[in-house]
């Protein structure tokens, strides 16, 4: 395909994807069940840090876990009790457990004790000259892991770029946050991180949809694939390339492309 027929296909892609129906069967589904910023952030990150296997399951499990929080996470990670966090240690998806859980929420404590965002977690990092969001999650990694009983099993839950992860949830979460449209589905809450310095997020689904149309040449599917991937997208959308996620996340999962 010519890449002006590419884009035309990805941007009707795009479109039908980046749509209030798409939310129901997504994770994304988990932050849309609230309306305070905090809470918002707080269930975003969880969701997307579950967001690993079947689609339902993780649903499911999100829910869970937010119920665990009282259905008002920010506000658990805050004032939980022992007692109330004793709820918290049956939890389990896959590899992700109590261990997990609690760190994350002590984690969290610490951070909204200082500040009223979670954005504050990645943009103190950024560089005026930045052109994507790698010393944003350089910068959250070494903070998250920066409180001194932080388990070390914890460590894999948390993807850099220094490790050549493609970071797929964290980009994922980043997109959740930063995207602003009129389509229902980004969140747009964040202000000091762009659109155009999004990452696109990159898993085998989406790396078989990319490399399909010639987006993506290298073999790994790692953190220089999703920039690789994100540069050519850039060429259909400078200011947002990241959009087109709901194309290649549609094509790669939903239809099997």
């Amino acid at each position: 395909m010519p890449d002006n027929t590419i884009k035309d296909f990805m941007n009707r892609k795009a479109d039908e994807y980046n749509h209030p129906s798409f939310i129901v069967s997504d994770p994304i589904c988990i932050p849309h069940a609230f309306t305070k910023k905090q809470d918002i952030e707080i269930a975003a990150l969880f969701a997307a840090i579950l967001a690993w296997g079947n689609r339902t399951t993780i649903i499911a499990k999100s829910k869970l876990l937010m119920q665990l929080m009282d259905n008002a996470p920010h506000a658990f990670c805050l004032h939980a009790e022992e007692r109330e966090l004793k709820k918290l240690l049956a939890f389990k998806h896959r590899t992700f457990n109590a261990t997990d859980i609690l760190y994350f929420v002590e984690f969290l404590k610490y951070h909204y004790t200082h500040h009223a965002s979670l954005e504050a977690a990645f943009t103190q990092w950024m560089l005026p000259e930045d052109t994507h969001t790698e010393n944003a999650l350089r910068g959250f990694h070494h903070y998250f892991f920066s409180l001194e009983d932080a388990p070390g099993r914890t460590r894999k839950h948390i993807a850099s770029p220094e490790k050549k992860s493609t970071c797929k949830r964290l980009n994922m979460f980043l997109r959740w946050m930063v995207r602003k449209d009129n389509r229902g589905v980004d969140f747009g809450l964040w202000k000091n991180i762009s659109p155009a310095q999004l990452v696109c997020p990159i898993d085998v689904h989406v790396a078989r949809v990319a490399k399909r149309f010639n987006m993506v040449t290298r073999p790994q599917t790692d953190w220089l694939a999703a920039l690789e991937l994100t540069e050519y997208l850039r060429q259909f959308c400078a200011n947002d390339p990241v959009k087109y996620d709901f194309a290649l996340f549609g094509l790669g999962v939903v239809e099997k492309f």
